[in-house]
């Protein structure tokens, strides 16, 4: 049985990376940090689950700050592989909080790699969860592991050094590492801070009565978007290659802030007409048809009561642009070439943009009346 250490499985790629390998009959070991409130929601179903929690899945506290917390992990635990999830991972939020995101990010890749050339595991897989972010700045359309980098924030930068300490501790002391360069990957278990998430939670909570609106920066940047449980068994194929390589995982596909609030709110049966430039822009309600969301919810088996707002009508404003939700240096662009991995590795993304959307959507739709919040 193969022992793996999981850094951030309590976010969304840890938890379904967790539930890749305990399917693939691995001995799991996520590090979480301590926390005053729960913050393990999205592996409770793993947890609560005796059979598993007893024989193949173990919490430990831990932290990429803490050099010394690493080494005891590693002695004990002695992994077969390690896929280093844990970051701050928040662009936006790295501008604030720039120190911070450098010693998790940057400093914490470092501290791992050395803990294991001190701890002297000599056959472990080292993967290290790099970022679409790289290339900020992009110079050239689509981009490919080959692409020069260009980071637009504290968080970007951060991801860089550990991308290149990752090469560094590769070729100098002949560790099995490698960087995933994921572009943007969403799911339902998504954090509710980021925009995708941000957008059909708000979109249900509209349609529920218990929003009014939402509020969005820069709605023409553009993304790649797939779906992350496909990337999370990318992660894996990527460690067990043959050859520690790195490689691009993403759709090669590239889609708006704007298309995605406009999907996400047409699932639900709501058509948006835009007004307005800039930071004056708004979006309002064009037409609406609330069958649409009522047999999205009814086509569910659980059944339980709820109500949708039946007050919404057209000419309503539902959405609006503030300021503060621009990025001091914006990336206007970003959507990757996965050539490599499809010839190298067999993997490809398989859930289209409108598919992603329709799953999220539905899922939030769900919570928020299940719960009526």
């Amino acid at each position: 049985m193969k022992k793996a250490i999981i850094t951030g499985i309590t976010g969304q790629d840890g938890s379904y990376l967790a539930e890749i390998l305990l399917e693939k009959g691995y001995e799991v070991h996520g590090i979480i940090r301590r926390s005053s409130s729960f913050n393990t929601s999205r592996i409770d179903h793993l947890y609560n689950d005796k059979k598993i929690l007893n024989r193949k899945l173990f919490l430990h506290y831990g932290d990429l700050v803490d050099t010394s917390n690493l080494n005891r992990l590693l002695e004990k635990i002695e992994p077969d592989e390690i896929y280093n999830l844990a970051a701050q991972s928040h662009v936006k939020v790295s501008f604030e909080i720039p120190d911070y995101t450098a010693q998790v990010d940057a400093l914490g890749t470092l501290r791992f790699l050395d803990a294991i050339r001190e701890v002297g595991l000599k056959k472990v897989k080292f993967y290290q969860a790099s970022t679409s972010e790289l290339y900020g700045k992009v110079r050239e359309i689509p981009q490919s592991e080959n692409t020069p980098f260009y980071p637009r924030s504290p968080y970007g930068v951060a991801k860089l050094y550990g991308y290149w300490i990752i090469v560094n501790y590769r070729e100098a002391y002949d560790i099995f590492a490698c960087n995933g360069i994921l572009f943007n990957h969403e799911s339902p278990r998504r954090g509710e801070t980021f925009v995708t998430r941000k957008i059909t939670r708000a979109a249900g909570k509209i349609l529920a009565g218990l929003q009014n609106r939402i509020t969005l920066g820069n709605l023409d940047a553009k993304r790649d978007w797939g779906f992350a449980p496909e990337y999370c068994e990318g992660m894996w194929r990527i460690l067990n290659h043959k050859t520690a390589e790195d490689f691009v995982l993403a759709t090669g596909e590239t889609h708006t802030v704007r298309e995605f609030t406009e999907k996400t709110f047409s699932n639900l049966g709501v058509e948006i007409k835009w007004f307005g430039k800039g930071e004056k822009e708004r979006g309002v309600i064009k037409n609406i048809d609330f069958t649409v969301a009522e047999k999205l919810v009814k086509s569910e088996k659980d059944r339980f009561n709820f109500s949708l707002s039946k007050k919404l009508k057209k000419g309503d404003e539902i959405v609006g642009i503030d300021p503060n939700y621009y990025r001091p240096t914006e990336v206007d662009l970003l959507i990757g070439n996965p050539a490599k991995a499809k010839k190298v590795l067999g993997w490809k993304a398989k859930t289209k943009f409108e598919d992603l959307v329709a799953i999220m959507v539905k899922a939030d739709m769900i919570k928020i009346l299940k719960r009526g919040f």
